[in-house]
C-alpha cells in the first residue's frame, strides 16, 4: 500500500503532494470493496463512512422511497445488535453518527475519536450483512418516513413545487422521482421491498469505505481486511444502468398555486452535462458560470436585477455537476411587490442574453477563482467535508484522480469556455420554467 496524492481507482502509483493536508491512499479488498483513506493528523478524530453506490435513482418503479426507507431501517436490529444499539454505542463513546440518501448513493457515517475506529468498523460491517428486518419495525419506520414527508414536503409549498418541476424535467430518468418517494408508494412499502433493495445493493463490492482524519493507512487497511474483507461479495450485483432521458425538443412550463405561498417566484432549469471521469472541463465552465451569474450579491443577476433595476429581492443560479447522470443548471428570481412574474422572467432572460453578448468580466472571474481556491483550502480543516467531497464524487462515478484534478481544471477555465458553455446549455427547448404563486393568483 502506498501513500498517494492522486491516483485512479484501484491503481497504485506515487505522486508528489502539491496541496497540504490532502494525502490519499486507495486500495481494493479482495471482495471488491474500495477503501479510501484521507489523512489529517491535526486533531485526534476520524470520520468513518460507508458509501453505497445505490440511491433513489436505482430503485425499481413502484417502490419510490425504498432507498431512504432502508437507510432508516439500518438503525434497527441486526443479528448482533438490538434496535437503537448502534447509535447508543456511538454516543456512549463520545461520537456522532447519522446517514443520508441521495439520488446516486446512500451513506452512513460516524465521527469519533481515532482510537474508536475499530469499534465503528465492527458495527458498520455487521449491519452491512446482518440486518434483521422485523415486521413491527418496518411498520413503525414506515410511519416515520411518511411523517418526515409530511413535515418536509406536504407542509411546504416550495418543496411540492420543486417535486413537480423535477418530474417535468426528468420524464424518463429516475431523477424525476423524489428521493423521499411519492406518498402513495411510500404507504405501500413492505418488508420484502426493503429486503430486496438490501440484498441487491448492500454488499462490499458495491460500497466504498472512506476514512478521513488522524489515522495510519496501514492500520486502516488491516482493520478493513479484518472486518469488511471477510464479507461476501454479491456476484449478482446488477450493472448500474438507468433509463435515460429522450432528447428534449420543446420547452416546458408549469404553474403551481398554493394559498400558503407568501412570496411568488420564478424558476428555470436547463438540462446540463455532469462531471465525467477524465472529462470535467464543461462542468468546470458551468460551475464558474453559475457563480458569475447568480453566486451572490456581486453576481450579474443580483447587480442588474436587484440593485440597478430594483425588480427583485433575490436572484440566484446554481449548478452541481457531481451526479452520475445528466444534471441541471438552475435559476430563481423573486420579484419585489408590484412586479409580475412575467416581467421578472423577461428581465432575467434579458440579463442572461446581454451577458452572453458582452462576455465575462475578467476581474470578476479572477475573483471567483480565488474564492473557490480559498474555499477548497478551508474545507481541509474539516474531516467531514473532506470525506464528503471524496465520497460524493466517487459514488457519482468519478475517480480520485478526477477529484484531485478538479481545482486545477477550474482555474484553467477561460472566459471563452464560460460563454461557450452558456450558449450550449441555455436552450429553452431543454428547459423547464416554473411559476410559484399564492392565493391571490388562484382567485384572479
Amino acid at each position: 500500500m502506498v501513500r498517494l496524492l492522486a491516483l485512479a481507482l484501484g491503481v497504485a502509483s506515487f505522486a508528489v503532494p502539491v496541496q497540504a493536508n490532502d494525502l490519499v491512499t486507495d486500495y481494493t479488498l479482495d471482495n471488491g470493496m474500495q477503501v479510501v483513506v484521507v489523512e489529517d493528523h491535526r486533531a485526534p478524530v476520524v470520520m468513518h463512512m460507508v458509501w453505497y453506490k445505490a440511491g433513489s435513482a436505482d430503485e425499481q418503479p413502484g417502490v419510490s422511497g425504498v432507498a431512504h426507507f432502508l437507510e432508516h431501517l439500518l438503525f434497527k436490529s441486526t443479528d448482533n445488535m438490538e434496535s437503537g444499539e448502534f447509535s447508543a454505542t456511538v454516543a456512549a463513546n463520545g461520537g456522532r453518527d447519522n446517514a443520508f440518501t441521495s439520488y446516486d448513493m446512500t451513506a452512513y457515517h460516524q465521527r469519533v475519536a481515532s482510537d474508536r475506529l475499530e469499534l465503528m468498523m465492527r458495527m458498520e460491517s455487521d449491519r452491512m450483512v446482518n440486518l434483521r428486518l422485523q415486521e413491527h419495525e418496518v411498520a413503525t419506520e414506515r410511519e416515520v418516513i411518511i411523517e418526515e414527508r409530511n413535515q418536509r414536503v406536504e407542509n411546504n409549498p416550495g418543496a411540492l413545487f420543486r417535486e413537480q418541476l423535477s418530474a417535468a424535467q426528468y420524464q424518463n430518468h429516475r431523477y424525476g422521482v423524489p428521493v423521499i418517494g411519492w406518498r402513495h408508494e411510500m404507504e405501500a412499502l413492505s418488508l420484502q421491498d426493503a429486503r430486496s433493495f438490501y440484498d441487491t445493493f448492500y454488499a462490499p463490492n458495491n460500497a466504498i469505505l472512506l476514512v478521513a482524519g488522524d489515522v495510519d493507512p496501514l492500520a486502516v487497511k488491516e482493520l478493513a481486511e479484518q472486518y469488511y474483507g471477510v464479507l461476501p461479495a454479491n456476484p449478482d450485483l446488477p450493472e448500474r444502468a438507468r433509463p435515460q432521458e429522450p432528447p428534449q425538443i420543446s420547452l416546458r412550463r408549469m404553474t403551481y398555486n398554493d394559498p400558503r405561498v407568501a412570496q411568488p417566484y420564478v424558476t428555470r432549469s436547463y438540462l446540463a452535462p455532469e462531471r465525467n471521469p477524465g472529462d470535467q472541463e464543461a462542468a468546470a465552465a458551468l460551475t464558474l458560470l453559475a457563480e458569475i451569474l447568480g453566486g451572490g450579491q456581486t453576481s450579474v443577476l443580483s447587480q442588474k436585477l436587484q440593485f440597478e433595476q430594483k425588480k427583485v429581492v433575490y436572484a440566484a443560479s446554481w449548478y452541481n455537476g457531481t451526479s452520475l447522470d445528466a444534471t441541471t443548471f438552475d435559476f430563481v428570481v423573486v420579484p419585489v411587490p408590484g412586479v409580475s412574474l412575467q416581467e421578472v422572467e423577461d428581465a432575467m432572460d434579458a440579463v442572461v442574453s446581454e451577458f452572453i453578448e458582452t462576455g465575462v468580466d475578467a476581474e470578476q472571474l479572477a475573483r471567483i477563482k480565488m474564492q473557490l481556491r480559498a474555499s477548497e483550502i478551508y474545507e481541509r480543516d474539516n474531516v467531514s467535508s473532506l470525506a464528503n467531497r471524496y465520497g460524493r464524487a466517487l459514488t457519482a462515478g468519478l475517480t480520485i484522480a478526477d477529484i484531485q484534478a478538479w481545482s486545477d481544471i477550474l482555474q484553467a477555465v477561460s472566459e471563452e469556455d464560460i460563454i461557450a458553455a452558456a450558449e450550449q446549455v441555455f436552450d429553452k427547448r431543454r428547459s423547464v420554467t416554473g411559476w410559484l404563486m399564492g392565493q391571490e393568483e388562484v382567485t384572479q
